[in-house]
């Protein structure tokens, strides 16, 4: 495998789909944009809220301002569905503002893989709902969902 390869490679199963959502968790939960834009091919394009752009460099610039934003960021993603290159996925993340206020935000996501297991398009849709710091979820420690942390499915969500 070369740097460029990501396993699991294309077609997803059941079992490699759940595997390249929950590296995909990990990778955001570390907040580090020059890694997770990795995961990403060169000329990735990607639609975020209404937001389109094309590249690593731009991805790298996106998640530097939008984690500069969303602070104490903590996600949760789930396989809703895949077929050959391509998965689905639903999500939470909480997350407050510089100025206290929580959120959890919502949101589904469609991937399409090129054969290296790079992602080569991703669309986000994502709606935010302001919470109280009472009614958060997530109190894992920042950096990755802990293997033993529920799901979005167990936690109703």
């Amino acid at each position: 495998m070369t740097a460029e390869t990501r396993p699991p490679l294309p077609p997803f199963t059941a079992e490699t789909a759940a595997i390249k959502a929950r590296a995909a968790e990990d990778a955001w939960n570390t907040h580090d944009p020059a890694r997770v834009a990795m995961a990403y091919t060169a000329e990735s394009q990607w639609r975020n809220r209404a937001e389109f752009f094309t590249g690593r460099d731009a991805i790298r610039g996106f998640l530097e301002r939008k984690w500069a934003r969303e602070l104490d960021y903590r996600l949760i993603k789930e396989v809703w569905a895949f077929h050959d290159n391509r998965i689905a996925v639903r999500f939470v993340y909480e997350w407050h503002d510089a100025a206290g206020n929580w959120f959890r935000s919502y949101g589904n996501e469609q991937w399409e893989f090129a054969p290296n297991g790079l992602m080569q398009r991703r669309q986000a849709s994502i709606n935010d709902l302001p919470i109280t710091s009472a009614e958060r979820r997530f109190h894992w420690p920042l950096g990755p969902r802990p293997k033993d942390h529920p799901g979005l499915t167990e936690l109703g969500l």
